[in-house]
């Protein structure tokens, strides 16, 4: 049985495959939730906070008839637990909201990130200096509006939520290498992006 008749047999209310389920896929919610929330926020959150925001994703997953979770086709070669995972990622940073309302792809983290410093190298000049228009951060923000869905979550959590690319490793369940080489399309991605707009990154 593939992902797609699997979670087609829990949205149908068969007994065995939610129970199924559940034993599946709650370790990768749990640990999902606790490793966003401990990276941003170390010793804020307690277990019950944690506990909370499991039954709540759950219960999200499952109301309106599992409206949500009708959602998953299995398109392009997308696993369950790859859906998963990005869905839970994302709920989870709705709920940092709460606490951060006004998160902006401009700000640092706690880190120091920003998206000049994603972008840019020791030995390159400073993006902070190129974009120094706002019609040029303006057309960047639009270059990333056009990324991928899970590329956005991973400048999500790497420049707003300031989580490191250790820490993203786990969050993704991802080689380290596999990370590096996320990032780097993902600048790769946003310099073509910006060239095609007819700027010019001096990198």
């Amino acid at each position: 049985m593939n992902d797609l008749e699997f979670i087609q047999r829990c949205v149908r209310r068969n007994k065995s495959s939610w129970e199924e389920f559940v034993d599946r896929y709650s370790r990768l919610i749990y640990s999902c939730i606790k490793n966003i929330l401990n990276s941003k926020y170390p010793a804020q959150f307690s277990q019950d906070d944690f506990n909370d925001l499991f039954q709540e994703i759950f219960l999200w997953l499952c109301e309106d008839n599992f409206k949500k979770l009708k959602s998953f086709k299995a398109k392009n070669g997308c696993s369950f637990p790859s859906w998963l995972r990005q869905v839970v990622v994302n709920y989870t940073l709705d709920y940092l909201r709460r606490f951060q309302p006004t998160v902006s792809m401009d700000r640092q983290s706690d880190e120091g990130i920003s998206l000049s410093d994603l972008l840019t190298d020791e030995s390159s000049a400073k993006v902070s200096d190129v974009l120094s228009g706002i019609e040029k951060l303006a057309q960047l923000k639009e270059c990333i509006r056009k990324l991928e869905t899970e590329d956005k979550y991973f400048l999500e959590l790497h420049l707003n939520q300031g989580m490191s690319l250790e820490e993203l490793k786990r969050v993704f369940r991802i080689s380290r290498g596999a990370i590096d080489m996320r990032k780097s399309r993902i600048i790769d991605r946003l310099k073509n992006c910006f060239k095609d707009k007819g700027f010019l990154l001096d990198f």
